[in-house]
């Protein structure tokens, strides 16, 4: 039973992840908006540090800062990429999506099975939903250790496209991302904002799964709908839902802090992950933290809509096995 949930969660968030990958990348593109605006190569690698400099001298008095971009929506941005780049540009990177949701959720859906089943109550068919929250923080923490080099391989493939063409990494897959970044990064890039990752994932996988089954439940036991389609449906946009509003600050740091560009010999842009949500806060004030949250909701409801009536349904088909 405990490999056939692995098999079952891995089916299930493929066809999520590859259906819904165009709506991540705009999510990614928006969350960067304003990262870094300001075009002068001497003052660049200050990035949103540079918006709250206190000291002035003659030189940093004469450099004139043009204001940031006005932003832009998920509309807009996704146009945008398809008349600049190409309608191929919507799928840049879906081949990490792809391992990503092999490794990442695969393991965090199996565990999670798992988890509930040890910790369903036999006789009452039920499991309390401090459990479910519990397995879910458990199961997802795990799974994001595993797959994140695939996620930063991911972020990086989907932002590629808004960067100046000579600065472009121009990975062709996911295998040449990590190969590349190991050669030139080291092995530990491939980890680099895992803590932000894991956070992340106990996040959307507590509030995700916890609330579709609870939810679910409520659901079944009012009596509001039969266990079909409708139910499926209506429990899963609401678990994705409470997953975007739950996890999109954490999504902003890790999406900045994995594609950051770290030349040989100078300073990185963020030292981690709290220096990273202190110069974006001060920069551009504490909504940053949701930026893109319009694609993420956009997306994790289709995503999470996916992944749970496949679920269901690939339950149906391996019932017998």
């Amino acid at each position: 039973m405990g490999v056939k949930g692995f098999v079952e969660g891995g089916i299930a968030s493929i066809v999520a992840g590859c259906s819904t990958h165009p709506l991540d990348l705009i999510k990614v593109r928006m969350q960067l908006q304003g990262e870094s605006h300001v075009p002068n190569p001497a003052v660049q690698t200050l990035r949103p540090a540079l918006a709250f400099q206190t000291t002035t001298t003659t030189t940093s008095s004469a450099i004139h800062i043009p204001p940031p971009p006005a932003r832009v929506g998920p509309v807009a941005t996704g146009i945008k990429i398809f008349r600049t780049e190409g309608v191929s540009a919507l799928f840049s990177g879906v081949s990490a999506t792809v391992l990503r949701q092999t490794l990442y959720s695969t393991t965090r859906m199996g565990l999670y099975d798992i988890l509930k089943q040890k910790w369903t109550d036999k006789e009452t068919k039920t499991m309390p939903l401090s459990r479910k929250i519990t397995a879910g923080l458990i199961a997802g923490g795990i799974g994001a250790a595993v797959g994140n080099p695939a996620d930063v391989a991911m972020v990086r493939m989907q932002a590629d496209g808004r960067l100046p063409v000579s600065q472009r990494r121009n990975y062709t897959s996911v295998v040449d991302a990590i190969t590349r970044m190991t050669k030139q990064e080291g092995v530990t890039s491939l980890w680099r904002g895992s803590s932000l990752t894991v956070n992340r994932a106990m996040l959307v996988t507590a509030s995700q799964l916890a609330s579709y089954d609870q939810i679910k439940e409520m659901i079944l036991e009012n009596g509001l709908m039969k266990d079909g389609l409708g139910t499926h449906v209506a429990a899963s946009f609401s678990a994705g839902f409470v997953a975007a509003v739950a996890s999109n600050p954490v999504d902003v740091i890790k999406t900045r802090v994995m594609n950051m560009k770290v030349e040989a010999g100078q300073k990185p842009p963020y030292a981690g992950a709290l220096d990273c949500a202190i110069k974006t806060v001060k920069a551009e004030g504490p909504m940053a933290l949701y930026k893109g949250f319009i694609p993420t909701i956009s997306r994790q409801g289709p995503f999470t809509v996916v992944l749970f009536v496949t679920l269901e349904q690939v339950r149906k088909l391996l019932k017998d096995f």
